[in-house]
């Protein structure tokens, strides 16, 4: 008698189909399930690597944008602003594009989409065009940020919980180093003296390649369904409003500061395209490359206590740049928002971690044991997802908006900085209040039978 085939089911509507998909079955994970799923992984990377980019392209095209374009700081601020607006937006419909078109189906289109706002910016880049005609491209451009939800959506479906955090931690980090790329290209481009038509022109044929590659590579998975229950479930969640507000302190911070920080030390320092651009994309690369590294320790520590210090650790950078801004110390400001970049990273990936732990503890919570209970965390973790990604990202406006009118009003970026550190020190006071504040020991005594079990796990999630 043969043992039952763990290979994953093929479908008969083909496209790439795969019927059957249980990666919390070990032996159906260490035969198959982990080579498809790594596969997925790194074709979803490069998707999300190049929507990334092209999101961020702006924080790039305002470096060239000289006098000669008419634009004011507070216009440049306002243009980033805007994409990432528009990024944090879409970002709720990617989420559940992947359950009705499919994993690889989606990223096919999501790929191919970022064509538009890259051929339009680049017909309409020379001096002389409207200003509303940059706003509307770089709102285009915010479609590049929806690509983050749908692919973080997709892989949360093909990987183990044990596995959550490392998988997720390490495509959000190849996504996210998407940004430091495209400001290393932008580098060369001004360095080359080229135009940023150039630069535009040099993501065109990426793109392409990246929706290609999709097609050949990926997979859809058909159990992957849309649960408007758990969906309406999750938005009536507190912890998906918490886990929301925290996310805004590390992502809302990473992709905030990379979008201005070119910005900041031209307006601040009075650093040329090519001096700011040597600088800018050193943070975003250590962050994004930090962030898996942020997933693997809330693996092994929990997530809340990495995110915890984590806090602690962004409001001492914070603190030290608005030393710095005071006394007008370059050196040192740019040492501190590096230190603050690789610190919204290595948060990144503990925070995205804490979610799955967190509603799967709420499943256990509920008397759900077992794949039961895996099952609920993996529906309320996903329906979750996109919500969170897109409040989060919803910082990085906030953090240009408060640059903008910091520099209107004092001429400098300190007081945003100053509520900045603020903000961190809140996140580190809910952080601990919801998810460490209570001893193991006297919850359990509080409450032997019902509060203590979670209460217990959340310290972990």
């Amino acid at each position: 008698m043969t043992a039952p085939s763990t290979a994953p089911a093929p479908s008969s509507r083909g496209g790439r189909w795969i019927e059957h998909w249980d990666p919390e079955d070990e032996t159906f994970w260490q035969q198959t399930g982990e080579k498809v799923a790594r596969r997925n992984l790194l074709f979803s990377v490069l998707s999300e690597h190049i929507g990334f980019s092209i999101w961020t392209v702006w924080s790039v095209m305002v470096l060239f944008m000289g006098p000669e374009y008419g634009l004011t700081p507070a216009d440049k601020f306002v243009l980033v602003s805007m994409a990432t607006l528009v990024g944090a937006i879409v970002r709720v419909p990617y989420t559940f594009a992947v359950a009705v078109f499919g994993g690889r189906n989606w990223t096919i289109v999501s790929a191919s989409l970022l064509l538009v706002p890259t051929v339009a910016a680049f017909l309409v880049m020379e001096p002389g065009t409207s200003f509303t005609t940059f706003l509307v491209c770089a709102m285009l451009a915010g479609v590049g940020g929806g690509n983050f939800a749908s692919s973080m959506t997709n892989i949360n479906a093909f990987f183990p919980l044990r596995k959550k955090g490392w998988a997720l931690g390490l495509n959000a980090g190849g996504g996210n180093i998407g940004v430091p790329v495209m400001q290393l290209v932008g580098l060369a481009v001004i360095g080359a003296s080229g135009g940023p038509r150039v630069l535009l022109g040099i993501y065109i044929p990426l793109i392409v390649v990246a929706a290609v590659l999709a097609a050949m590579y990926m997979d859809n998975i058909a159990s992957l369904k849309n649960d408007s229950g758990a969906a309406k479930e999750a938005v009536r969640a507190g912890h998906t409003w918490i886990m929301s507000f925290l996310y805004i302190g590390t992502f809302g911070s990473f992709i905030g500061y990379s979008f201005a920080f070119g910005l900041v030390l031209q307006t601040q320092f009075g650093r040329t395209p090519l001096q700011a651009a040597y600088v800018t994309f050193i943070g975003p690369l250590l962050g994004s490359l930090i962030r898996p590294v942020g997933g693997a320790l809330a693996d092994r520590y929990g997530g809340a206590r990495i995110t915890l210090w984590n806090y602690v650790a962004m409001a001492a950078a914070t603190a030290v740049i608005v030393l710095a801004s005071m006394r007008e110390s370059l050196p040192l400001f740019t040492t501190a928002f590096i230190a603050l970049f690789v610190l919204s990273g290595l948060g990144n990936g503990s925070t995205y971690k804490m979610i799955p732990g967190i509603f799967q503890n709420r499943a256990l919570a509920m008397g759900l044991e077992g794949e039961a209970a895996a099952a609920y965390g993996r529906r309320l973790s996903g329906a979750s997802m996109g919500l969170i990604g897109a409040v989060g990202a919803l910082g990085g406006l906030g953090i240009n908006l408060a640059f903008r009118q910091s520099f209107l009003s004092v001429g400098s970026g300190t007081a945003a900085f100053v509520a900045f550190l603020a903000f961190y020190g809140l996140c580190f006071v809910v952080t601990w209040a919801v998810y460490l504040r209570r001893p193991a020991g006297r919850a359990a005594a509080a409450h032997p039978a019902t509060e203590a079990k979670p209460q217990l796990s959340y310290a972990e999630v």
